[in-house]
C-alpha cells in the first residue's frame, strides 16, 4: 500500500484538497510502484525560490520540484521512501490562468509530472520526453483531465 503525505506550507484556499493530491499521485503509482511513501509539499514563492536556487542553481520560483530519496547504503526501509515533490501554489495558479487552463487540471498535471520524476522519468532529452510526456497525457486522461500540452509545446 502506498502512503502519501501532504504538507501545506501555505493557506489551503486556492489549492486542491489533500484528497485530490493523493488521488493524483496514487494514479501515477498504481501500476508502477507499491509499498512506498512520498510527500507532496505545497509552498509559497519564497520557499520555492530558495529550493530552486539551492538545488538547481536557478533564480526565482518554479512550478514543481522533485527530490527522489536516496537511501544511505545498508538502510532498509519499509515502506520504501520514494521522495518528495514540492509545488509552488502561486506559480501553478498563475500558470493555469496565463495558459487558459483549469487550475485543477494544472495542479493534477504538476502532481503527475513530479511523481513521474520521482519514479525516474525525465524530459531533458527528446527521446526521454517522448516517453514521459505521452505517459503524463495518458495518466491525466485516466483522471478525467485534458492533455496538458498545447500543440507544439511538448
Amino acid at each position: 500500500m502506498n502512503h502519501i503525505i501532504i504538507q501545506y506550507a501555505v493557506p489551503k484556499n486556492n489549492v486542491p484538497a489533500a484528497i485530490h493530491l493523493k488521488k493524483w499521485a496514487k494514479e501515477v503509482l498504481a501500476h508502477r510502484a507499491t509499498n512506498i511513501e512520498m510527500t507532496v509539499r505545497i509552498v509559497d514563492a519564497t520557499e520555492m525560490t530558495q529550493l530552486n536556487t539551492q538545488y538547481r542553481h536557478k533564480q526565482g520560483a518554479t512550478n514543481v520540484l522533485s527530490f527522489p530519496f536516496e537511501a544511505p547504503e545498508g538502510l532498509k526501509d519499509e515502506p520504501s521512501q520514494l521522495g518528495d515533490i514540492v509545488i509552488c501554489a502561486s506559480v501553478v495558479n498563475q500558470e493555469a490562468f496565463e495558459q487558459g487552463k483549469s487550475a485543477l487540471a494544472h495542479w493534477a498535471h504538476m502532481v503527475v509530472h513530479g511523481t513521474l520524476h520521482l519514479l525516474g522519468y525525465d524530459h531533458e532529452t527528446l527521446s526521454d520526453a517522448k516517453i514521459m510526456e505521452p505517459l503524463e497525457i495518458s495518466i491525466l486522461k485516466e483522471l478525467g483531465f485534458p492533455p496538458p500540452y498545447h500543440e507544439g509545446e511538448q
